[in-house]
């Protein structure tokens, strides 16, 4: 019943494309983007490329939106001095990397990151968005969901269709196993960098640990079966809303069913930021990171933009 909204939203996305002049900016553009909305690992995948210009030298700077971010932009991300009210929280996971800047408008945004010494723009979301021009695009496919129903919202989870998504991307990214067969349907159209999401060896400590499970993410689950692959005892699993605000009382409860359990409670790294400060101490934060199944295919796709000069490779 909905497909012929999910059609008119398409339609209307491929017209703004078509009527949006995409401006050039002073540096390359890589941008982080994916088909279906929240939960693919854009941010996982954002992060683990400026790292990449990070050991070679460069100096990447990091552009987001800036989910449900009551600042303005264009703000460089402070993270000593903004909340995830403020900023929204992915954004302060981004900052903790490279330097960040939030705002609606990428254009402004990206101009302020230029000014600043910023060598390479990485943006992490903004696919859909024709107001940049981006000099290389990677869309990223969680491979245990894939597109979902393949319908466009808000008959299903896509933001556009995936023949229309497909023309303006460079290379697709699968995050783990593919479980739908969507790598075949890519692969013919487009190179397939493989990677997944695994825990930081610091997260080893919880191996054999009794955990009480806390997410508010795209997929919760995602979170638990990493958990189950640390070796932990999932004795509950608790799921909130992606971007979820926690409030300290609501905490508290939580910390006090994890002591009835005998448990630890546990959360993800975007969770975390959303904590409030004094709540932070009671739980544990389990970060993440991307592992590419072969570094060569990465490396092939991203020395290009090592130029010394900072221009577009076909500058």
């Amino acid at each position: 019943m909905l497909a012929p909204f999910g059609a008119l939203y398409d339609t209307a996305g491929q017209l703004r494309s078509a009527l949006t002049r995409a401006q050039r900016l002073p540096r390359s553009v890589i941008c982080i983007g994916n088909l279906t909305a929240g939960g693919a690992g854009k941010t996982p995948t954002a992060i683990a490329i400026a790292r990449w210009f990070l050991a070679r030298g460069k100096t990447p700077h990091i552009l987001t939106r800036g989910y449900r971010a009551r600042a303005a932009g264009p703000l460089r991300v402070d993270p000593d001095r903004h909340g995830f009210r403020d900023v929204g929280d992915e954004s302060l996971l981004l900052a903790a990397i490279a330097p960040t800047w939030i705002g609606g408008n990428r254009i402004a945004s990206g101009l302020a990151a230029c000014d600043a010494g910023a060598d390479l723009l990485v943006m992490d979301d903004g696919l859909q968005n024709p107001t940049l021009a981006k000099d290389l695009s990677l869309v990223v496919v969680d491979g245990g969901y894939g597109i979902g129903n393949g319908r466009v919202f808000p008959a299903g989870p896509l933001r556009e269709s995936v023949a229309h998504g497909l023309t303006r991307v460079d290379a697709a990214v699968m995050i783990g196993a593919d479980a739908t067969g969507l790598s075949r349907v890519f692969a013919s159209r487009l190179p397939m960098l493989e990677a997944r999401l695994v825990p930081n060896p610091s997260a080893s400590a919880l191996a054999g640990k009794r955990v009480l499970a806390v997410a508010g993410i795209g997929r919760p689950s995602k979170f638990f079966a990493t958990l189950e692959g640390l070796g932990t005892t999932v004795v509950k699993r608790v799921a909130f809303d992606d971007h979820h605000a926690y409030h300290a009382d609501e905490i508290m409860r939580l910390v006090e069913e994890a002591q009835v359990l005998e448990a630890q409670l546990v959360t993800t790294e975007k969770d975390f930021v959303r904590f409030p400060l004094e709540a932070r101490p009671m739980a544990t934060a389990v970060p993440v990171h991307i592992e590419w199944s072969d570094e060569e295919a990465l490396e092939r796709l991203l020395s290009p933009f090592l130029r010394a000069d900072g221009l577009r490779p076909h500058a």
